[in-house]
């Protein structure tokens, strides 16, 4: 083989092509090879994909969660309050509903 590479590369490829013919694709061969392909996925493979939208799910979830919490609303007057303050100008109690039970022991029942 003279001449430059790159005939020298043609003349390769076409004694490749002449040593192994090109088998001709029938109509069957999208159908079959899918069918091959969708054969060999198994079901944890399947739940693999799953678990994995669903850990993206989440650290989407969270991410959006926090930037929500971290950013200052216009109510922030709101949230200035402390809780103890909060409960300090609710209005009272009524002592009558949650006092204690009281239960007089000098006094015998039922009588």
């Amino acid at each position: 083989m003279r001449g430059s590479q790159d005939d020298q590369l043609d003349a390769l490829f076409r004694a490749y092509r002449e040593a192994c013919a090109t088998p001709e694709p029938s109509v069957h061969f999208m159908p079959q090879l899918w069918r091959r392909i969708e054969s060999r996925q198994s079901f944890t493979f399947s739940f693999r994909r799953m678990a994995n939208a669903l850990v993206t799910a989440a650290v989407a979830a969270t991410v959006c969660l926090g930037v929500y919490t971290t950013i200052r609303r216009s109510d922030a007057a709101f949230y200035s309050q402390s809780y103890v303050e909060a409960l300090a100008e609710a209005s009272t109690i009524d002592t009558d509903l949650v006092a204690p039970a009281r239960l007089e022991i000098n006094q015998a029942p039922f009588e």
